[in-house]
């Protein structure tokens, strides 16, 4: 079994945050701050990210969804959980909806993609990766995640360093086994499978994942409601507290 870093707060209906790619569960602080106080919420580092286990070799999304099922069925007891997932987040999201519906109340996939038609933009960041480090890409993978507008206010700057910060303590190796799982994702015909109630919540400053990208999850899942976010790529870290709305708004509605 793969050790994952888990940090479990607040009480109530338990809510689990999946990260995204070269983050960690620090990157839900304000979420889990707004939620903490009617939920038992659950966040956690994925394999090869923050203090969680490196493991080498190849990786696939999937293998991430059967790690997120362990730490359900080990934390929640059984009792079915809210997943949240966003970006790399969001598609363990799609695959943990299909393989283990029973351990699911709802899915949140936010800021995430279902494919990739050109795979070649993450091999060529997966070769800067491998001969310069992680350093190298992060200035720009901070940029895409977080808009220009908020990086210039203190709140904004103290996020993107911190983001920043953990993305170049990541283990190059593991990140291109990461990178290289979410370049080969295809979730176009599983996503039609999807039976629980799915919230899509998209960025409409989003250049990592577009609205369209978002668009096409929720297209594809029965009954799923498609939210927008006035953000980047990292939302939960640059509105929060109404990211946080969000999903309360969604389990409200259900």
């Amino acid at each position: 079994m793969t050790r994952l870093n888990v940090v479990r707060e607040g009480d109530g209906p338990i809510v689990v945050l999946s990260h995204a790619l070269g983050c960690d569960l620090t990157m839900w602080d304000g979420v889990a701050a707004q939620l903490a106080r009617a939920h038992t919420v659950i966040r956690y580092d994925h394999r090869n990210h923050g203090a969680s286990e490196v493991v080498p070799g190849p990786l696939r999304i999937e293998t991430l969804a059967e790690d997120a099922a362990e730490l359900i069925r080990r934390e929640a007891g059984g009792e079915p959980v809210h997943f949240v997932g966003l970006s790399m987040g969001g598609m363990t999201a799609q695959a943990l909806a299909v393989r283990h519906p029973e351990l699911l109340k709802t899915v949140v996939i936010a800021n995430s993609s279902a494919h990739y038609p050109d795979q070649a933009p993450w091999r060529a960041r997966a070769e800067t990766v491998n001969a310069q480090g992680v350093a190298a890409i992060a200035p720009g993978a901070v940029s895409r995640w977080l808009t220009p507008d908020f990086v210039t206010t203190p709140e904004g700057a103290a996020a993107a360093k911190a983001l920043h910060d953990v993305l170049v303590r990541t283990d190059p190796q593991a990140y291109i086994a990461s990178c290289n799982a979410v370049a080969a994702i295809d979730f176009r015909e599983s996503n039609h499978r999807i039976a629980v109630p799915t919230l899509v919540i998209g960025g409409l400053r989003d250049e990592a994942t577009p609205m369209a990208m978002s668009q096409a999850i929720a297209g594809a899942i029965p009954h799923a409601q498609l939210a927008t976010i006035d953000a980047a790529h990292v939302s939960a870290a640059e509105r929060p507290v109404e990211f946080a709305q969000l999903l309360i708004d969604f389990w409200r509605s259900l």
